[in-house]
């Protein structure tokens, strides 16, 4: 059964009274991203292989690096524009027109008749993604009952390699195909994800935290118990979730905090956890993975697989192999914690790439000579790399910073982690296949030192938030918690119990002292 839900937007809702199907259309809903992205990286890849697009563009190096990375200027620009429209016309709202400026995008890749046709157009794709990477990383947090925040954030990056193997998998059943259609098919069928997005979103509610900044106070608190609780209203945790938000909101509009970009540097405070959940996004881009996830081919190359064929069939089983490890992943970080799975796969990261950078120096020195068992070895490391970097990287890109930062920067914090991220791999997506042709083996090893690096500043400046609401993220960076209420999951496992009559009284208070401070 379906029941209206009010949004506060024009974008209107009618929601399942299951929490458990809401959950899965949340989910769904919020995928969009991820899923286009990883079919973008996976398609370029297998066109990057394809004669019938490297010779219809008469393909360099450098226009190779310039068609795959101008995805990625757009995904500059994207971000700038998320945070502000995000927070003003609401996290649905944002998603939809991240969603239509991305299938545009798409329809002018697909149609393109030259090298900045094409360029043109994976911009206005990237910006596209931008959009709806941030609104849907902040909608996905903020909706998702706690229980469940890693899961389904985690899994809205996870399903990179669900879009990387379905645009592997068209690749190569295209690839044979002696036209521009066997470049410009697989192009098309990238918009079908933000189709899909726009299709689900009048199936799920607005985020409950903007509905309450906002006033809509009666609105929020039912989300929270449509997320929480099949919409049961007296619901002990729903009662508990809600107060926690209203008081939280209500402390940060009281301290002063606004919605305004400058906010993120605002105090010492939110400078730290701007700095601390940003991390994420070039922490994850200088990782390593840039390599195979927009240049298999050349990769593969450096390890003696050259066939054209076998290259697409590797890029379909190393899709296979990284969605299985992210989801392996993702469950690492729900039950072991945020920060000792991102140590954990960033040390593995370091020795595959030290390994590979030394198979690969090998061959290099004398590849008529090379056996396979070197080849099959290579390869088989650089497949470990990729899983290793799914395990952390996947599922935390984007939850990791959506739940460090507070309300008041949560948009633009994450925009400007995603602006970092694609002011950096615009540059690195260009400057690896350079990189590998001038250098080769070496590039592995210039990529593993980084890493070293960057286990040193997660150990050192990294927090874990691992059973905390958002609100009660507070208390690690704020020194306290702005609520009296108990901590929710304390409450949903009987740790702590709440009378719910007083608290129905203390949540009737607040909510009309809020609307008052409002007017």
């Amino acid at each position: 059964m379906l029941k209206k839900s009010p949004t506060g937007t024009w974008l209107p809702a009618w929601v399942p009274e299951s929490t458990n199907t809401l959950a899965v259309l949340l989910m769904f809903c919020s995928v969009v991203q991820s899923t286009t992205g990883g079919y973008d990286g996976s398609m370029l890849n297998g066109l990057n292989i394809l004669p019938s697009y490297t010779d219809y563009f008469h393909l360099n190096a450098a226009t190779t690096g310039l068609n795959t990375a101008s995805v990625f200027i757009g995904g500059f620009f994207g971000p700038i524009a998320a945070g502000p429209m995000t927070d003003r016309l609401g996290r649905r709202p944002a998603l939809f027109w991240g969603c239509l400026i991305t299938i545009v995008g798409i329809i002018l890749q697909t149609a393109a008749q030259n090298i900045a046709m094409f360029v043109v157009a994976r911009i206005i794709l990237g910006f596209g993604q931008g959009i709806t990477s941030v609104a849907g990383a902040v909608y996905l947090a903020e909706t998702f009952a706690s229980r469940w925040r890693a899961w389904g954030v985690g899994l809205l990056n996870d399903f990179y390699y669900v879009g990387a193997l379905i645009a592997a998998g068209i690749t190569l059943g295209t690839g044979q195909w002696q036209s521009t259609w066997a470049w410009r098919v697989p192009s098309l069928f990238q918009a079908i994800f933000s189709l899909i997005g726009i299709i689900i979103l009048p199936f799920v509610p607005e985020s409950p935290r903007w509905l309450v900044h906002e006033g809509h106070f009666e609105e929020a608190r039912l989300v929270v118990a449509q997320t929480n609780a099949n919409g049961d209203l007296a619901n002990p945790v729903v009662l508990t979730v809600y107060k926690e938000i209203v008081d939280t909101l209500e402390w940060e509009k009281k301290e002063g905090r606004t919605m305004s970009p400058k906010e993120i540097v605002k105090t010492p405070a939110a400078r730290r956890r701007m700095l601390i959940g940003m991390s994420a996004g070039p922490f994850s881009c200088v990782a390593g993975n840039i390599i195979a996830s927009y240049y298999l081919g050349q990769e593969l190359d450096t390890a003696g697989i050259t066939d054209s064929l076998d290259q697409l069939k590797a890029n379909v089983v190393l899709n296979v192999w990284c969605l299985g490890c992210a989801l392996g992943g993702t469950h690492l970080v729900a039950k072991w914690g945020r920060k000792p799975t991102a140590l954990l796969s960033e040390a593995l990261l370091v020795i595959c790439l030290f390994i590979i950078g030394g198979l690969s120096k090998i061959y290099a020195d004398s590849p008529d000579t090379a056996s396979k068992s070197l080849i099959y070895g290579d390869v088989a490391v650089m497949f470990l790399f990729q899983g290793f970097y799914s395990i952390a990287w996947t599922p935390l890109l984007l939850l990791y910073p959506s739940e460090v930062m507070n309300y008041s920067i949560r948009a633009n914090g994450l925009a400007f982690s995603q602006f970092s991220l694609n002011a950096l791999a615009v540059l690195l997506v260009f400057v690896m296949p350079i990189g590998i042709e001038n250098i080769g083996w070496k590039m592995y090893i210039v990529n593993g030192s980084w890493d070293i690096v960057i286990i040193v500043l997660i150990a050192v400046y990294w927090v874990e938030t691992k059973g905390r609401t958002l609100e009660e993220m507070d208390a690690i960076f704020e020194g306290e918690k702005h609520s009296a209420v108990p901590d929710v999951e304390a409450v949903r496992l009987g740790k702590e119990t709440v009378d719910a009559t007083v608290l129905e009284q203390e949540v009737s208070t607040a909510t009309k002292q809020a609307a008052v401070k409002m007017e």
